[in-house]
């Protein structure tokens, strides 16, 4: 049986119609009710104590303010089903963002943990694996918080603008206009994790969101920049990017090898972790299928699709 001190949260403990405690009851094969500030949890072991220990991670969450839904319970979930440890998301620190007044983000699972941990602590962070992974959303919520905390001066992010079946050419407008499409994704993880304050930064020209050739001849000083799906540059504009680093400054790079648009496959890329795999400073996160945070049909998709690629490009990414 638990007990939780603050009644007027078990509503949203339970998520409407209670679909939480009905997914913890899937998941792990229990029985839950709740009568007042109580819950009762039941069935064979392990499953209580798991079941148990993500009600009690949730009702932490609500208790700082945040907001609960499925993707959090299945977050907490992956973390109790990845093995007996405190679980992270607890306490703000290493698995929590602030982004803005009032707005904190979670990493979502131990890859993503261990992602922020090597964008904390090294200049150069390459993350690399299939879609849906949290690659370049959490790449932009640490972007944003290192802004939040004043630790940086601008925040820069930027794409390829491949032109992968149509031209720029053929669309309609001024330049502007002819590449957001491509920087779009970009845009929605920022106002994601920081709300309208995204929109008054890029006025200022705080956050900049341009493509790839706009990057060459600059130097990016006290800056976060992301590169986001590297596995559409060159082995040029990779080291073209690469090589604008400036003083007290950091990159992200961001890519999935297994989705390149270039006829010659994900050079660029590939040939930066081959050239860096072990220079101090650079840090390569590996994420894979089972690491995918979107809805749970996108895990199944990716796997199927790794498994029916031809086998030239499997393991082309060192090690």
């Amino acid at each position: 049986m638990l007990e939780f001190k603050r009644n007027n949260l078990l509503p949203a403990l339970a998520g409407g119609h209670s679909r939480h405690f009905v997914r913890l009851e899937q998941k792990f094969g229990v029985k839950i009710a709740n009568r007042g500030n109580l819950v009762s949890v039941e069935g064979a072991s392990p499953g209580r104590e798991q079941a148990a220990a993500v009600l009690q991670a949730l009702y932490a969450r609500l208790e700082a303010g945040e907001i609960v839904g499925p993707a959090e319970v299945d977050a907490e979930i992956r973390f109790v089903q990845s093995g007996p440890h405190d679980p992270p998301s607890c306490e703000l620190g290493q698995a929590a963002l602030k982004t803005g007044a009032g707005r904190v983000t979670r990493a979502r699972s131990n890859a993503q943990i261990a992602y922020l941990d090597m964008m904390r602590t090294n200049e150069l962070v390459f993350g690399i694996g299939p879609a849906g992974t949290g690659k370049t959303y959490l790449a932009a919520a640490f972007g944003a918080h290192l802004l939040h905390e004043r630790r940086v001066e601008r925040l820069i992010l930027s794409r390829p603008a491949l032109e992968a079946g149509e031209r720029l050419g053929f669309l309609p407008g001024d330049l502007k206009e002819k590449i957001d499409p491509y920087l779009r994704p970009l845009y929605d993880a920022l106002f994601d994790t920081m709300g309208e304050q995204a929109t008054r930064l890029m006025e200022t020209g705080v956050i900049e969101v341009a493509p790839l050739a706009f990057m060459r001849g600059r130097t990016l000083s006290r800056a976060f920049v992301i590169l986001d799906e590297a596995q559409n540059t060159t082995p040029a504009q990779m080291k073209m990017f690469l090589t604008r680093l400036g003083e007290d400054s950091r990159m992200v790079v961001t890519g999935d090898v297994s989705q390149s648009d270039l006829p010659g496959g994900p050079e660029g890329l590939e040939e930066a972790l081959r050239y860096l795999y072990d220079v101090e400073g650079v840090a390569i996160a590996r994420f894979s299928d089972e690491g995918v945070v979107r809805h749970p049909l996108v895990a199944r998709i990716v796997g199927a699709y790794g498994k029916h690629e031809p086998a030239r490009q499997k393991g082309r990414t060192p090690r």
